[in-house]
């Protein structure tokens, strides 16, 4: 027997953002992946790479880990700093709001996909597994041959889990 259209499981077109479940033995680290619209090739420069880091730094209620720009995208660590935080989603809108406003060319009227995806990390292992691949990132593009040449990447805060 055929399933209707109606029985269908429904299509995923965006990522679902949960909200972050606290745990008062570990801190909360979050991984996300944001792209810029229609994966134009903006973020591999100084330029680029300073106006994030200062984007990331207008707001207090994240910190952000390790990270590594991409020509096309981005990934980083973020954990919250304040008690009470910004949800993830609206945060999120306003740094690439306060990144867009400031990129190096006018020409790239739209910088970032509207959406992105986030991870909640579970334990010390996926941590550094995690930032053991997302590092590799620019060596499997063919950009640099060993990962810490790569110039677009760094840690702003220190997000150490503590067992």
């Amino acid at each position: 027997m055929e399933r209707s259209s109606s029985q269908e499981p429904p299509q995923r077109n965006h990522p679902v953002h949960l909200p972050p479940k606290f745990n008062h033995s570990r801190p909360i680290i979050l991984f996300i992946t944001v792209c810029t619209h229609q994966r134009q090739r903006l973020l591999d420069n100084s330029q680029a790479h300073g106006n994030l880091l200062q984007a990331w730094g207008l707001s207090s209620d994240w910190k952000i880990g390790r990270y590594v720009i991409m020509p096309d995208h981005v990934h980083f660590f973020c954990t919250p700093f304040a008690s009470d935080p910004t949800p993830l989603k609206n945060w999120m809108a306003y740094w690439k709001s306060a990144s867009a406003r400031k990129w190096p060319t006018s020409l790239e009227s739209k910088v970032w996909q509207r959406d992105f995806w986030d991870t909640q990390l579970r334990t010390t292992e996926s941590y550094e597994s995690k930032w053991a691949y997302v590092r590799q990132n620019p060596v499997r593009a063919g950009l640099v041959s060993l990962p810490d040449t790569w110039p677009y990447q760094g840690e702003i805060h220190s997000l150490a889990w503590h067992d």
